[in-house]
């Protein structure tokens, strides 16, 4: 028997199942057509590819736009109240003066005590002496040079005349021991430079006037006599370089290239950079320098020491260092600044004659160095003069068949017309530690490894804080004196027979630096 509700559940129940069946269906279709449709796109983008992001990017920097800049720093030129309108040689050296420059130390003092008060000097590098604690007149000054002096006769590297024989030897059994040694013993051992005190009231050209003389710090007095600043050499050009847009003598001056500015000395003093680390301080301590170039064989600069390195051998444990090559020294010295600045940092100690002085002054301020050494790219043509190679080490040298001072003089760029380049590099003595030879385990490290290195090319000369002042002071119508007079009487101060001098394989030397 049929039953109507039924019948009727039924044919609903196949419509449904029909509708479900039509709409599955239709999904099918739609999906397979939006896989189709996004193949065909995929397809289509892989016959297409996107555009460059080039094309987005901001127009880059040519290489002679580059190099202009490089060539041509930019220099503030927003004028300082403070200074503006005014006549620089009219402004007065205490308005440059900072109180927190000066640190003292007292002559009875430990050189321990005094040497950590200099690490943390770094502004100008230099320590106070006083005669007591209570005393504001400096006597002395104890720097990176005098440290220089103490290192060596503690580890046994000076050669005092007969009548210090004592004294040196008391000076290195007493520090070698640990027991104090204090300031006012090695006094006699220390170069006396020149102490020049001007008053707060003095005006910038006087310092202008001893800087471009050689004088590489003056101090600064109230009326009492009282020390209550220092300003160094860096410290002014640091001035000239920020407020150039104030004083247009100095201004100038800054676009005009080493060469025709005829500044700087082609007669300079490097040491190999396969020598003994204790290579490059004797040379510094003989001839009165605060730094000098690290050369390759084919005097190309790998790099630079300069005195205020030492803070790096203040501990016993870093004294092998002295027997380690200078290139070694340099990666040491690289290691260190990576690691208190965080990067790899490889300053850029060089310049070329062409180069603009605004370039090299601000290298020099940038790394804070007393020295930029000026070089002469490898040139491609095959006209230009060989390479000459330094002297080879040879085992056995006794001092008495010891060669002279390797003296090389090329063709190259100059500060003056006609002058030639001489780069003196001391050959190497028994007289301190030799160089690692092939069969040691220390062997140096290759200047290619150093991070950021790369070929700077020829030494052919040096411009120094010394020369930039001078130039300064003559532009501006003062009468330095001659700077090789400061230096000759630095030389004769240091001890007289650390090592032999290099003036005996030298004809000349400027003294300027």
């Amino acid at each position: 028997m049929d039953i109507p509700g039924a019948q009727e559940s039924a044919a609903s129940s196949s419509n449904s199942s029909l509708g479900a069946t039509l709409s599955t269906s239709q999904t099918e279709r739609n999906k397979s057509g939006h896989i189709a449709a996004h193949r065909q796109s995929f397809a289509e983008d892989q016959r297409r590819p996107p555009p460059s992001p080039r094309s987005h990017r901001h127009p880059s920097l040519t290489q002679q736009a580059v190099q202009e800049l490089m060539n041509h720093p930019p220099i503030n030129r927003h004028a300082n109240p403070q200074y503006a309108g005014r006549n620089w040689q009219e402004i007065a050296v205490g308005e440059l003066a900072v109180a927190d420059d000066v640190k003292w130390t007292d002559l009875d003092e430990t050189v321990q005590d005094a040497t950590l008060t200099l690490l943390k000097n770094h502004p100008t590098n230099a320590v106070l002496v006083r005669e007591s604690p209570t005393s504001k007149r400096a006597i002395s000054t104890f720097d990176y040079s005098d440290l220089n002096a103490y290192l060596l006769v503690v580890v046994g590297l000076a050669k005092p005349e007969e009548e210090q024989i004592e004294l040196y030897d008391h000076i290195a059994k007493n520090a070698q021991a640990q027991s104090p040694v204090a300031l006012r013993e090695i006094q006699p051992i220390l170069k006396k430079n020149e102490l020049v005190a001007l008053p707060a009231e003095a005006t910038l050209d006087a310092a202008v006037e001893a800087f471009g003389s050689g004088i590489h710090r003056v101090l600064i007095t109230n009326v009492a006599g009282e020390v209550i600043g220092i300003l160094s050499q860096l410290r002014l050009l640091e001035f000239f370089w920020k407020e150039a847009v104030n004083f247009p003598v100095i201004d100038r001056l800054y676009g005009s290239v080493l060469r025709d500015l005829q500044i700087g000395s082609t007669q300079i003093i490097a040491v190999n950079a396969d020598a003994p680390l204790a290579d490059a301080l004797l040379l510094m301590h003989n001839e009165g320098l605060t730094s000098v170039a690290v050369v390759d064989q084919g005097l190309n600069v790998l790099g630079n020491i300069s005195t205020a390195d030492l803070r790096l051998l203040t501990s016993a444990n870093n004294l092998p260092l002295l027997k380690r090559s200078c290139m070694h020294f340099i990666s040491v010295i690289l290691n260190e600044r990576g690691v208190e600045h965080g990067r790899d940092s490889f300053p850029v100690f060089y310049v070329n004659p062409y180069s603009t002085l605004a370039h090299t002054v601000a290298k020099l301020v940038a790394t804070r160095s007393h020295r930029m050494w000026v070089v002469e790219t490898a040139s491609p043509s095959p006209s230009a003069p060989a390479t000459p190679l330094l002297q080879p080490v040879q085992p056995g040298v006794t001092a008495a068949t010891a060669p002279p001072p390797t003296s090389i003089t090329g063709v190259g760029s100059s500060s003056s017309p006609g002058a030639q380049p001489t780069v003196l590099v001391p050959s190497q003595t028994p007289s301190a530690p030799q160089s690692p030879l092939p069969g040691q385990s220390f062997a140096s490290v290759p200047s290619a490894t150093l991070p950021g290195a790369h070929v700077s090319g020829r030494l052919t000369g040096v411009v120094s804080l010394t020369d930039v002042l001078n130039l300064f002071a003559k532009s501006s119508g003062l009468r330095p004196s001659d700077p090789s007079e400061q230096r000759a009487r630095r030389r004769r101060s240091s001890s007289a027979s650390v090592r032999p001098s290099l003036d005996m394989g030298r004809a000349s030397v400027d003294f300027r630096r």
